[in-house]
C-alpha cells in the first residue's frame, strides 16, 4: 500500500468518527485533517472537497459491511432463503455492535441526501446491497423488502439507544430480544443493529444495510 493509500485509510477512519457525531453539515475538513494528523492542504490532495470525502466514506462503510457479509455467507451451511437472511443478520449485528459509527454515518448520509452526489452514492449503495442480498438469499421481493425495512427501523433504534429505555413504546418498536424483561421476567438479548427475534426474513431480522 502506498503512502497516499495509507493516508486515505487513516483519514477515512478519522472522518467516520467525526461525521458520525456531527453529520455532513456539522463536520469541517479542518477537524478531520487535524484529527488525522495531516494538513488541510494534504487532505485536499487526497479528497478534492468535503463532498468527495463524504462519498468516499459512504463507500468505505459499505465495503466494511460487504466484506463481513461475504465472509459470513462463505461459511453458511444452508441455502434456505430464511436461513441465509438470518446468517446475514447475525453477521451485520456483530459488525454494527463493534462499529457503531458505521450506523451513524449511514444515517447521517440519508439526512444529507439533498446533496446530489450524496444522494447518488446512497442510491447506488442500496441498489447494490439489494441485489447482493437477492442473489445470496434467493428470497422473494416481499422478504427482502421486509428485511430492509426492519433494518432501517433498527438503525434508528440503535442510534437512539432504545435498548436503554424500559417503556412500552420501546419494547413495541424493538420487538423480542430488546434487552428488557418479558412478562415472565426473562431477560432477552440486548437490542442492537441487527438484533431480531428469530431466523426468518421478516421484521426484526436485520438492522444495517449499507452496500458497497
Amino acid at each position: 500500500m502506498s503512502t497516499a493509500d495509507e493516508r486515505r485509510e487513516t483519514v477515512l477512519r478519522t472522518a467516520m468518527h467525526a461525521f458520525a457525531a456531527r453529520g455532513y453539515y456539522g463536520t469541517s475538513t479542518t477537524e478531520v485533517a487535524e484529527a488525522a494528523g495531516i494538513s488541510q492542504a494534504y487532505l485536499y490532495r487526497l479528497f478534492p472537497h468535503k463532498e468527495a470525502l463524504f462519498v468516499a466514506l459512504i463507500n468505505h462503510c459499505a465495503w466494511l459491511v460487504r466484506e463481513r457479509m461475504s465472509r459470513c455467507l462463505a461459511a453458511a451451511e444452508s441455502t434456505d432463503p430464511a436461513e441465509v437472511l438470518a446468517t446475514v443478520t447475525s453477521s451485520i449485528r456483530r459488525l454494527a455492535t463493534e462499529e457503531r459509527d458505521l450506523v451513524m454515518v449511514l444515517l447521517q448520509a440519508n439526512c444529507a441526501a439533498s446533496e446530489p452526489a450524496i444522494r447518488a452514492a446512497m442510491r447506488d449503495c442500496y441498489a447494490k446491497q439489494v441485489e447482493y442480498v437477492r442473489a445470496a438469499s434467493l428470497a422473494s421481493d416481499a422478504c427482502i423488502r421486509g428485511f430492509f425495512a426492519d433494518g432501517m427501523l433498527g438503525n434508528v433504534l440503535a442510534a437512539l439507544d432504545v435498548a436503554a429505555v424500559d417503556a412500552p413504546w420501546a419494547r413495541t418498536l424493538s420487538g423480542p430480544g430488546n434487552g428488557h424483561r418479558d412478562e415472565q421476567g426473562h431477560e432477552h438479548e440486548g437490542h442492537g443493529p441487527g438484533s431480531g427475534p428469530g431466523p426468518g426474513p421478516g421484521p426484526g431480522d436485520a438492522r444495517l444495510f449499507p452496500p458497497d
